[in-house]
């Protein structure tokens, strides 16, 4: 679950992710190994280990927007992948702003819902949108939200008009695919979208997904926001990057 802050410009805009890319730097170095790449925007995983008026620092001085970043889930060095529908601890996501054994799905349903509507609203008074996006259970067994529809029919069942579909295309890839048709029939509702080549998770390029076709569909359609590349470099970021040539800045 994550919070973006930022109406998209026109397509292709990329935004590194800070948490995947650039990592033979220090995480508050790798703002300025992104911009020197050609990057705009970042977005990360985490930032709660770094104090906000850093990050706001390193955003101002290298000219960057920041677009994107989770809200906490919970313990990740422990294994943890989101708290967002576990009902004994609705209280710490509601502080803050997986699918736990032996809880019934209506319940944690009913609790994803709650949280979501919770986070949205106060999201909202701060000018920030809320993202639900699904996740494959091949890398991740047993993560709740598994499947786009899944994802549109909580966001429905909320009556919010404060959360967005996060698209990630290669999670999707794993477990549906129809990348094209789901983009296109869900285009209004998708406010962010994230990539990385399948198999693997690296680099476009390196796997089966034709991703040339998806810029140029995204571009057709009218999609305005941000692309975040949240993909392992298969080697080094900056020797990954011939992909992205085309449209650095």
């Amino acid at each position: 679950m994550r919070a973006t802050y930022f109406p998209g410009l026109a397509m292709p805009r990329f935004a590194a992710n800070l948490t995947m890319l650039f990592n033979e730097h220090e995480f508050t170095d790798r703002f300025e190994a992104a911009a020197k790449a050609g990057f705009r925007a970042v977005e990360y995983l985490f930032p709660y280990a770094y104090p906000k008026e850093l990050l706001a620092e390193k955003l101002s001085r290298f000219r960057l927007q920041q677009v994107l970043h989770n809200l906490p889930a919970g313990d990740w060095a422990k294994g943890e992948r989101g708290i967002a529908g576990l009902p004994d601890r609705v209280g710490e996501f509601q502080d803050g702003v997986g699918n736990p054994p032996g809880v019934p799905e209506e319940r944690i349903r009913e609790t994803v819902v709650k949280n979501l509507r919770f986070a949205a609203d106060k999201l909202k008074a701060a000018g920030i949108r809320l993202l639900v996006e699904a996740v494959n259970t091949r890398d991740i067994p047993g993560f709740y939200l598994c499947g786009t529809q899944q994802a549109l029919d909580l966001i429905t069942a909320t009556g919010s008009e404060n959360i967005f579909l996060q698209y990630d295309i290669y999670h999707m890839q794993r477990m549906e695919g129809e990348l094209a048709a789901t983009m296109q029939t869900h285009l209004p509702r998708i406010a962010h979208i994230q990539l990385a080549d399948n198999p693997g998770r690296n680099e476009p390029g390196t796997g089966e997904i034709n991703y040339p076709f998806l810029f140029a569909l995204l571009d057709r359609i009218g999609y305005g926001g941000w692309i975040g590349c949240e993909y392992k470099p298969r080697t080094t970021t900056t020797e990954g990057l011939g992909w992205y040539a085309p449209w650095r800045n």
